[in-house]
């Protein structure tokens, strides 16, 4: 192999490196990112382009399908997933969050099967967010990740195995501008899987477990192809043995839910199965839809789990994974508990209980947490029905789930003015939290994190692009939503500390609500304003 020295000719860092930084960003470290790069850069562009043509196809009104060319994968019965790896067998109550140390701290503290250690949707891409998080897991893999804060002392559990790790990493289509190579930004995902492979795959093997991922907004299975790629060849670089990394795939699209079978057949040796990514699976019906008018829905809240095209897709993301040998995992749990009200408390940890009493019935391997108190809950409601480690061996075969099924959009619900400003509100307070460096805001006793904000942003284009009447008699136009727009940011601005960026928020988020313009992603809209590129440091 070429030197490391040699490898490393054409990277350049953008970003401050201190002295901890340093521990990440070593020679070796960039070396193996610079491959990864130019092994895959390439595809990784020629799947996006895939992704722009295939909704310009829709937008003309051609509807998704099973992939006639795939069908003797789907039909054949012969193939499953990998087994279960070390660690992932009982995997009942995963929590997320972001990859501050402190959060990191608290979930391997918590009573839960695993964590969701997250890079993506949850935490926003500053350079000192991306790199401290690598810091916080590669010490936390060690048990080294004790800290002081003011007074309080943050230490790792010593009564208790820790959770199994699971690294969730970007999505295709981000980059990470403070990283190139040979004048092009590394791919966000390429940049969070590298680094915490290359430092810490062969530790958590030592260890027990092993390197393992949440693999996020994936819309075809090729996507899928392309990450076994970098798995095989991660694993050939250091020496270790395929099949070793496992990596879940979030069915967070509507054109991935056609193609289930086709990506844990991609990922085969390193799946880990699928898992129910709810709020995000909403956001990209209503963006791959957005043109037609036989997709319009109604105010978020009436978009629950039980409605036909949500509970088609559940249901055929179980049987799928089971007949694959599998877990199917289930959705988010995002509520707080509300500390001041004992009654709105006890009707919102009561929500939780029947989402995943709902999820471990259906046949759910488990669930998500966001918040450590829901953790109990969970547990309680999947050990009194779910005594064994998984549920693998219920096969669902009752489902029979077709195309009409996952694109049926008969529910009930309005659009209501409440509605339309409740969107606005969660849409400029997650935003707003984002351009200060934060990826998940609290607002209204719920975690919220980019997907929700995605779903606030799309309905509001939605409903202006199609003129939609109110329940209140009023039709949603361009200025119904800019004069909206205007009075929540005020509000919302006038309550905030001084300094606060809802304004800044709002000047983004008008572009977005009209029916007009439409950014692919809000984290790639707003990204620039949190990059803090400089002049190329020498490694």
């Amino acid at each position: 192999m070429a030197s490391v020295e040699a490898v490393n000719e054409g990277v350049a860092i953008h970003g401050s490196i201190n002295k901890q930084a340093q521990k990440i960003l070593t020679p070796e470290a960039t070396a193996f990112l610079a491959l990864l790069h130019r092994s895959f850069n390439a595809t990784r562009k020629n799947l996006l382009q895939r992704r722009a043509i295939r909704q310009a196809e829709l937008d003309k009104g051609v509807l998704p399908d099973f992939l006639p060319e795939t069908k003797h994968i789907r039909e054949n019965d012969a193939w499953k997933g990998a087994p279960p790896a070390p660690g992932l067998v009982d995997r009942r109550i995963e929590i997320t969050g972001p990859t501050d140390r402190k959060m990191v701290v608290n979930a391997l503290n918590s009573n839960v099967w695993t964590y969701m250690a997250d890079f993506e949707d949850s935490s926003a891409p500053t350079w000192d967010n991306m790199i401290n998080g690598q810091i916080n897991l590669y010490d936390a893999i060690r048990k080294q990740v004790d800290f002081k804060q003011g007074e309080k002392e943050y230490k790792l559990r010593t009564d208790r195995i820790l959770p199994t790790l699971i690294a969730r990493a970007r999505g295709w289509h981000l980059d990470e501008k403070h990283f190139t190579v040979d004048g092009e930004p590394i791919s966000g995902s390429l940049f969070d899987f590298g680094l915490y492979f290359f430092h810490n795959a062969q530790e958590l093997v030592n260890r027990g477990t092993g390197p393992y991922f949440y693999l996020p907004k994936m819309e075809s299975h090729l996507e899928a192809r392309l990450w076994n790629d970098v798995f095989n060849l991660a694993q050939d670089y250091i020496g270790m043995r395929r099949g070793t990394i496992r990596g879940t795939v979030l069915i967070e699209t509507i054109t991935a839910a056609f193609e289930m079978d086709e990506i844990i057949y991609e990922l085969r040796d390193h799946s880990s199965g699928l898992n129910c990514g709810r709020w995000d699976y909403i956001f990209s019906v209503i963006k791959k839809f957005r043109q037609n008018p036989n997709f319009v829905l109604p105010d978020r809240s009436a978009v629950t789990m039980t409605v036909p095209f949500m509970d088609a897709y559940v249901r055929l993301l179980i049987k799928t994974c089971h007949r694959r040998g599998v877990h199917a995992m289930g959705g988010m749990a995002a509520q707080i508990p509300i500390k001041d009200n004992k009654e709105a408390n006890d009707a919102a940890m009561n929500n939780v209980r029947q989402d995943k009493l709902r999820e471990v019935r259906a046949g759910h391997d488990g669930t998500w947490v966001a918040h450590p108190v829901l953790a109990s809950i969970a547990a309680e409601v999947f050990n009194k029905h779910m005594p064994t480690p998984n549920q693998l061996f219920n096969r669902r075969e009752d489902v029979h789930v077709t195309a009409n099924d996952l694109l049926n959009m008969n529910m009930p619900g309005k659009i209501t003015e409440e509605g339309i400003r409740k969107n606005l509100n969660i849409g400029l307070g997650y935003m707003e939290g984002w351009l200060r460096g934060i990826g998940c805001v609290p607002i209204n006793y719920l975690m919220e994190d980019a997907a929700t904000a995605e779903v606030s942003r799309s309905q509001l284009w939605q409903w202006c692009r199609h003129g939609v009447k109110t329940a209140e008699g009023k039709t949603v136009d361009k200025a119904y939503a800019q004069r909206l727009l205007k009075e929540q940011t005020d509000e919302l601005a006038s309550k905030a500390p001084k300094g606060n960026k809802y304004h800044l928020a709002a000047q983004y988020f008008s572009s977005q609500i009209t029916g007009e313009d439409y950014a692919d992603f809000l984290t790639s809209l707003l990204y620039n304003e949190i990059t803090s590129v400089g002049p190329a440091a020498k490694l």
